[in-house]
């Protein structure tokens, strides 16, 4: 498996985390000359750590450390085997955040998942009726603006009034809590369906990293899966739609702020997405940052602040504009996960993060939480002050 497939990556600051069996537990990692390099020290401890440095990229680039392999080595290593090295999740101790609906030409897809209750065979009827109302007015709307306020009457009048459209293109957005701390999978794992769901789909995101003061330092991809039917059923399932075993993917590094690589890339960052099933089914997708509703700055300033505080840091998924509307199955239905689907999510300068999906029960139980994290760093002598 290739994570950096493109030349705009070759010279970005990557951070991220490997298993180690040597060490029974996490190291944290960067990539130079095509190897990866564990530089975890007492003071480059934990992911959190290093991001809430002055200079992240500097520390980083500057660290020293012991190559483990090199990266298509340990890249090809399936995650879950405890016995070889692979890759996990690009964060530790942060809080992994997400927000909604902040692409408006997607926020339709979430008011049909409330009008449809859930039921697929309903979506067809309403996104026209949606599309008649609003026309195509919805491209580059911006949340809380006097166009946005015209939408939201278009649609009020039509009867299609959703609490989505609050979030969607009101002053206000949507943060939810996408996953635990630690419980996120990464690049290569298997990505998890609550077994309830059936009607489900990929999300591609871009994912900030963000340190315990709100400020943002680097950057990766995620994959936000998304279970319609049970979010559409009603908008207070969400915890069960977004947070199950798996059920969150983040990789697969993040590439850290430097004068190459900067917030700017980030608003002008381009997503591709397919979906390859075992039935020979293909989906492509696509979703740009530009169309962005609300700017990535703007959504930390909603999350983190004086208002809320995060000690250890998180991590915002900024969410997509990507809602598919192929029909897999039956005609009207639009598409929905089969088991063994494989997702890649890429992106110029960031990589790509390749996952496959499963049901959350047959994906491997999550049990390397805080405790054993903290107790696997006593026991390699590594809490403390750095030396």
């Amino acid at each position: 498996m290739s994570f950096f497939p493109d030349e705009r990556d070759k010279d970005g600051l990557f951070l991220g985390r490997v298993w180690s069996p040597e060490a029974g537990g996490p190291v944290l990692v960067t990539i130079r000359d095509g190897d990866v390099v564990d530089i975890t020290s007492r003071e480059t401890l934990l992911v959190s750590d290093v991001l809430d440095m002055d200079d992240p990229a500097g520390v980083v680039a500057g660290a020293s450390g012991n190559r483990i392999g090199s990266l298509d080595e340990i890249a090809a290593n399936r995650p879950g085997d405890m016995s070889r090295a692979h890759f996990l999740a690009p964060c530790d101790l942060q809080a992994v955040k997400a927000c909604g609906v902040t692409f408006a030409s997607s926020m339709v897809e979430r008011v049909i998942e409330e009008k449809a209750a859930g039921d697929p065979s309903k979506a067809q009827e309403i996104r026209l009726r949606v599309g008649a109302a609003i026309g195509g007015s919805l491209r580059n709307v911006k949340a809380g603006s006097p166009e946005a306020d015209a939408v939201k009457a278009a649609l009020k009048a039509e009867g299609l009034w959703s609490q989505y459209l609050e979030v969607g293109i009101g002053p206000d957005a949507e943060v939810f809590s996408k996953a635990q701390v630690l419980s996120s999978v990464g690049p290569g794992a298997d990505v998890g369906l609550h077994p309830v769901s059936k009607w489900n789909n990929p999300e591609p995101e871009i994912v900030l990293a963000v340190s315990s003061q709100g400020r943002i330092v680097g950057a990766t991809l995620g994959n936000d899966v998304n279970l319609r039917d049970v979010e559409g059923r009603s908008a207070l399932l969400l915890s069960k739609a977004k947070d199950n075993n798996a059920s969150c993917a983040i990789g697969p590094m993040i590439r850290l702020f430097d004068d190459g690589f900067t917030l700017d890339d980030v608003r002008a960052a381009e997503l591709d997405m397919t979906v390859v099933g075992e039935d020979g089914f293909e989906m492509k997708g696509h979703s740009s940052m530009r169309e962005i509703s609300r700017d990535p700055e703007d959504l930390v300033r909603q999350t983190i602040g004086r208002h809320h505080q995060y000690p250890d840091g998180l991590v915002l998924f900024l969410g997509t504009l990507f809602a598919p509307v192929q029909d897999r199955d039956a005609p009207g239905e639009g598409f929905t996960h089969k088991l063994g689907d494989v997702v890649t999510i890429r992106s110029p300068g960031l990589g790509q993060l390749v996952n496959t999906v499963r049901l959350s029960t047959e994906c491997p139980e999550w049990n390397f939480g805080t405790r054993a994290l903290m107790r696997n760093l006593a026991d390699r002598g590594l809490l403390g002050a750095p030396d």
